[in-house]
C-alpha cells in the first residue's frame, strides 16, 4: 500500500520522474537564492522579475508555440535586459531599485499578457502563468539542471562576497570589493533560476518555490549555510508532496507544490524555533517571570 501511494507514480511514469527531477534540481538551485533574496530584504523583487519574464516567454511562444526552449530563451534575454534597465535607472535617477523594479514588472506583465491573448488563448495563458510540472519533457529538464549546475558553481564562487554585502556593505566597498559586479552577477542567476522555475511552475509560481521555503527555514535556523540546505530540504519535500498530490488527488501540480510550501510556512511561523509565534511567546513569558522574580527578591532586601 505505501509503495503504490509513495514510490509507483515515479516508478511506473516517465513523466513523473521527470517532473520529481525538475523539481529537485530547482529545490538545490532556487531556494538558496531566495534565502540570499530574503537575507537582502528583496524578497518582494524575486516576484517582480518573475512577472518581468512573462513578455519573453510571450514572444517564445508566438514565435515557436508551446516550446519550452524557445520560450525560456525569450524569458532569460527580456529578464536580463530588464534587470540591466532597472540597475541603470536606479544608478541615474533618484528613484530607489524597489520602485523601479514595480515600475517595470506592473508594464512588463501587461504587455506579455497582452502578447498571449492577441496570439493564443485563455487556455494558453493560464498555461504560462500557472505551467505544468507535468509536461516537463527532456530539453526542459536538461536546461534546469544547467541552470542548477551553473548556479551552484557560482554560489561556491560569490558566497562571500555576497554574505559580506548583506551584513556590511560598506566594509565590502571600502576593500575594493566590487560589490556593484556581484550585485548584477545576483541578479543574473536569480532572473535564470526564474526562468528555469518558469519551464516547470509557470512565471507566477516560479517565484513561490524559491522564496516560501527559504522564508520557512529562516523561522528555524539562523546560521546562513543552515538556512540553505534547509530551504533546499523543504523545497524537495514539497515538491515530492505536491506531485503525489497531483497524481493521487487529481489536482494541478503547480498550484500543489506552492500550497504545501505555503503551508509549510504557515507551521513554521507558528512553531518555528528562530522567531516562532509560539517561540517568541514562551520567551516572553520567561522573561517576564525573570523581571517578576528580580523585582520580588528586591523587595525582600
Amino acid at each position: 500500500m505505501l509503495h503504490d501511494i509513495f514510490i509507483s507514480p515515479f516508478s511506473d511514469f516517465d513523466f513523473m520522474r521527470r517532473a520529481l527531477a525538475a523539481v529537485l534540481f530547482l529545490a538545490l538551485s532556487a531556494a538558496p537564492m531566495g534565502v540570499l533574496l530574503m537575507m537582502r530584504r528583496m524578497s518582494l523583487m524575486g516576484d517582480a522579475i518573475s512577472h518581468a519574464v512573462l513578455p519573453g516567454v510571450a514572444l517564445g511562444y508566438m514565435v515557436a508555440g508551446f516550446n519550452l526552449m524557445a520560450m525560456g530563451l525569450g524569458g532569460l534575454l527580456v529578464g536580463l535586459l530588464v534587470a540591466l534597465a532597472v540597475g541603470l535607472a536606479s544608478r541615474y535617477s533618484s528613484l530607489k531599485e524597489d520602485a523601479n523594479f514595480a515600475a517595470f514588472y506592473l508594464t512588463c506583465l501587461a504587455l506579455g499578457v497582452l502578447l498571449v491573448s492577441r496570439q493564443g488563448s485563455q487556455v494558453d495563458l493560464l498555461h504560462l502563468l500557472f505551467g505544468s510540472v507535468l509536461a516537463v519533457d527532456q530539453p526542459a529538464l536538461t536546461l534546469v539542471a544547467i541552470v542548477a549546475s551553473i548556479t551552484l558553481t557560482m554560489l561556491a564562487v560569490m558566497y562571500r562576497p555576497l554574505v559580506v554585502q548583506i551584513v556590511d556593505p560598506v566594509f565590502l566597498q571600502s576593500v575594493g570589493g566590487r560589490g556593484t559586479v556581484w550585485h548584477v552577477a545576483f541578479l543574473m542567476l536569480v532572473v535564470l533560476n526564474l526562468v528555469a522555475g518558469f519551464q516547470a511552475l509557470g512565471t507566477l509560481m516560479a517565484v513561490g518555490l524559491m522564496m516560501l521555503p527559504a522564508i520557512a527555514a529562516r523561522l528555524w535556523v539562523s546560521r546562513m549555510g543552515s538556512i540553505m540546505l534547509l530551504s533546499s530540504v523543504l523545497a524537495t519535500l514539497c515538491g515530492y508532496g505536491g506531485l503525489l498530490l497531483s497524481y493521487h488527488v487529481d489536482m494541478p501540480s503547480g498550484p500543489a507544490i506552492i500550497l504545501l510550501c505555503g503551508m509549510v510556512y504557515l507551521c513554521s511561523l507558528l512553531f518555528g524555533l528562530q522567531g516562532g509565534m509560539l517561540a517568541r511567546w514562551l520567551q516572553g513569558r520567561r522573561h517576564r517571570a525573570l523581571l517578576l522574580g528580580g523585582t520580588v527578591a528586591s523587595s525582600r532586601h
